[in-house]
Formats: structure tokens, sequence, C-alpha cells
């Protein structure tokens, strides 16, 4: 497949294979892009952004609703191509895909929404009744987006989307395991009527490639989700832009002794295996209460090991991206410090058997990394004080859930965890687009969701009118 650069689809100077983390098959080749991939990108959206910046929101919004039509109609396209690059269970790539249409005409309809503030001047000293002032929005320019694997299509869409609504032009950089849906994404765009220099898709090394494009002076905005460490190298670097950056997380779920237990389990045994747990806000960790633990424990177990871990095409949960992550999580789950493996943990290639760990310190790598795979980690806890406490013992901030039957202690979860998103009776895998979403601490600054991003997307001017002296 080619990548698309500087308004053409080109095959570029070397290509590379992308192969299904399952089969290990080739499923495709793609270009790998070089640095003057990387200047032609740029230097068209510097033209595609003057060229965005004079269209209406009306222009924009019937681009983004025909894109979304179209994407309406190629659900299944875009799901068997989700399910093979990136080794997910085809009932997850249809649910991801089936998303697409809606969040590209939500994006549509939040980018005609710019509204700006009127500003009382006159409440300031001398300022008289001789002037008005009143805030406008404008776009940023050119935005880099740099997107990851385990959701190559509703994640790209959460930054592309909105930035073409509050038109900018884009050069996006896909994960290098999940070029595939991102193209086909672009193809989708083009075919709605966006204009050839509104956007770039650079495949290939995300090093060297990112490197160049957020250090660029050209770029006013970045939007990246992956790692923490490789979101502090974006900051160092990226010189003064706006930045929205989605990190990493190991989400807690608090269990305590007024929960329905039932309802947790079930809750958990869907939230922390989604995907094979590489989701930022799968559930990662459980704070339950020493009165119940042993209650929660018997109610989960059971679920998870009724989980079909393996062929994408059959199974409920299906890959890691590769066998290389899969042996890391193999091997987190076998160097526990003491804790108790109930179930899972078995590795064949790149699926990993869901797993439940019982008895984990909180110091743990189990609870204070990001382990990004088809595990959830059980501590014990006693009372809402050392739940709130461990909700807060990490680096991170994305994420978090609780479940009572107290209003109170919901209350003060939600008030004193440093999470960007609190759940109440239920984990934090769950987002509508239309929500705002981010996190605190080491998960990220800023906020995704249409409406946000669009926000995040737009530079404010304040204006003054002066009718006199």
């Amino acid at each position: 497949m080619r990548m698309f650069v500087a308004g053409e689809w080109t095959v570029g100077a070397r290509q590379e294979e992308v192969r299904s983390p399952y089969s290990g098959e080739v499923i495709d080749t793609v270009p790998i892009a070089g640095l003057d991939d990387v200047e032609r990108a740029l230097a068209s959206a510097v033209r595609g952004a003057a060229a965005q910046r004079r269209t209406t929101g009306h222009e924009r919004e019937a681009i983004l609703r025909r894109a979304g039509d179209i994407a309406d109609t190629r659900v299944d396209e875009l799901a068997a191509t989700i399910s093979a690059e990136t080794g997910k269970a085809i009932s997850e790539a249809r649910a991801e895909a089936g998303r697409a249409g809606d969040l590209l005409r939500l994006s549509a309809f939040e980018g005609t929404q710019l509204y700006g503030d009127t500003l009382p001047l006159d409440a300031g000293a001398g300022a008289g009744l001789n002037r008005l002032g009143f805030t406008l929005r404008q776009p940023c320019g050119v935005v880099v987006a740099i997107t990851p694997f385990n959701y190559p299509l509703l994640l790209v869409l959460h930054k592309i989307a909105p930035a073409l609504a509050a038109g900018n032009a884009v050069v996006l950089k896909p994960a290098r395991q999940t070029p595939l849906t991102a193209l086909k994404l672009v193809e989708i765009l083009l075919e709605a009527g966006l204009a050839p220099e509104a956007i770039s898709c650079l495949t290939g090394p995300g090093g060297e490639l990112g490197d160049a494009l957020v250090r660029d002076p050209r770029v006013r905005k970045i939007s990246f989700t992956g790692s923490t460490a490789t979101g502090e190298a974006i900051a160092r670097v990226a010189g003064v832009k706006k930045l929205s950056l989605e990190l990493g997380a190991s989400c807690p779920v608090a269990i305590l002794p007024d929960a329905d237990i039932e309802l947790a389990a079930q809750a958990v045994a869907l939230g922390g295996y989604a995907n094979a747990g590489q989701v930022c806000i799968s559930v990662q960790r459980v704070l339950a209460d020493r009165a119940i633990v042993g209650d929660f424990l018997d109610a989960l177990v059971p679920k998870v090991e009724a989980i079909r871990a393996g062929d994408p095409n059959s199974a409920d949960i299906g890959t890691l991206i590769s066998e290389r992550e899969a042996r890391r999580v193999e091997t987190a789950l076998r160097e526990r410090n003491g804790a108790r493996l109930l179930t899972g943990g078995e590795r064949d290639g790149a699926v990993v058997a869901p797993a439940v760990v019982a008895d984990v310190s909180p110091d743990a790598p189990l609870s204070q990394d990001e382990l990004f795979g088809p595990a959830v980690a059980v501590t014990s806890v006693s009372g809402i004080d050392e739940a709130v406490q461990l909700a807060n013992s990490t680096n991170y901030g994305l994420g978090a859930g609780v479940f009572t039957g107290n209003v109170a202690n919901a209350v003060r979860f939600a008030r004193e965890v440093d999470a960007g998103n609190v759940h109440i009776n239920w984990t934090p895998l769950w987002r509508a687009d239309l929500m705002p979403y981010g996190g605190l601490k080491g998960s990220g600054i800023g906020k995704e969701g249409p409406r946000a991003a669009v926000q995040e997307m737009t530079d404010v001017k304040t204006i003054v009118l002066h009718g006199g002296a």
C-alpha cells in the first residue's frame, strides 16, 4: 500500500512488510518514509493550512459528514484491516470500526461551534465606553498527530477529525505496526472531498520521523498518544508549541465492603482484558477491601477463565501486538515477588492467557508500572482511606473507578483521587467519544474528545475595537 505525502500517493524508496501478530503472515507492504518525505509533508501542510484557514465551518462540516457516511459503508473492511494488523478480535475490531462514522460527524459539528467571548473592557479604570472587546478562535495551522497501535482507527480519528474540523492541516504518523488502517482512513477523507494538501500520512519508523516532525518550527500543535517516556522526550524537544499528550497509566479500581461484588467482578472481567489489556484505561490494579477480597476473587476468577484468547477470528480477545510484547508480559507475570498467580499467564506466540494475580504489593512493578497486557493485580486494603492513598500512589493519573453503595465514599473518591476520569460503580474502561478525556500527573496533558480537542486545535485572539481616545 502507498503512503500519502504532499498531495500524492507514493511508494517511497524503500518498503517494509506489515505482518499479522497472530499468524505472522504478510498482510501488505508500506513505504519507509525518510527525512525528505517529512520535509515534503510539512511544506505541503503549510500550504494546506493556509487554504484550510480560508474555508468555512460549513464547508469543513460537509466534508467530514460525507467521510462519516462513507466510513459507515466500510465497517467490515475497516474491521478486517484492524484485526489483521493488530491481532485484535474481530468482534472488538467491528466495534471500533462501527464508531468511526459517528466520531467524524461529531467532530464535524464541533468544528462549527467555535464561539468567542465579549469582553467587559469598560470595567477597567480609564477604558471608557469607546471600545469593544471580543475573542476569536482560529486554527493553529500545522498539526502533527502521532498515534499508537492499540486503536489504529479511533485514536487516529480522535486527533485528525477535530484538527480538520477546526481548519488545520495534519501530518499523521501512525504506529509503525499498524499503518494500514490509517491509510484507509486517508482514502475515505480524500474521497469525501478533503483538500489533498490538508493531510499527509507518513509510514515507517517513529524515532527518526517523529523527532523531525516535533522539532520543526512550522508545526504549531502536536497531539501524541503513547508511552510516558516518549511523551517526556517530545516535551523536551518540541519547543514553543501546543502539546496534547495522552500517556501511560496503571488504572486503579477500589472495591469497598458495601459494593455489589457480582457487578464489580463482571466489570473488572470486561475492563481488565479488552483488547488483550492493551488499553491505557484498562483495569490494572484492583484495591479490594479485606472484608470482601475473598468473595471478589471467587467471583472474578471464573469469569476471567471463561475469556477465550487466541485466533482473532473466533476468540473473545486476540493477541498482543507482537510476540516480543507477549514475552515481556509473560516475564512480568512470572516475577511476582510473592504474589499469587490464580489463573492465566501462559503464552503461545503473541497470545497471553488472561491472568489474575492476588496479594500484589502496592510497591511491586505490577502495581507501579504500566503492564499493557491481559492481567489484573489485586491488592487488599483496609477501608476508604487506604484505597484513596493507594489509588494515588503511582506516577500515573489517567483513570480510576470505585464500587460502593455509600454516596459519601463515592464523593470522596471522586474528589480525592488524582485521575482525569473517575467512574463510580464501573471501571475506567468506559469512554464516550464526546466526553473530555485525558490524564493527570505522568498520564499526560490536554484533553481529547471532539469538543475539547477542537478547542485544543485552535488559538484564541483578543480583538479590541477602538472607537475613540
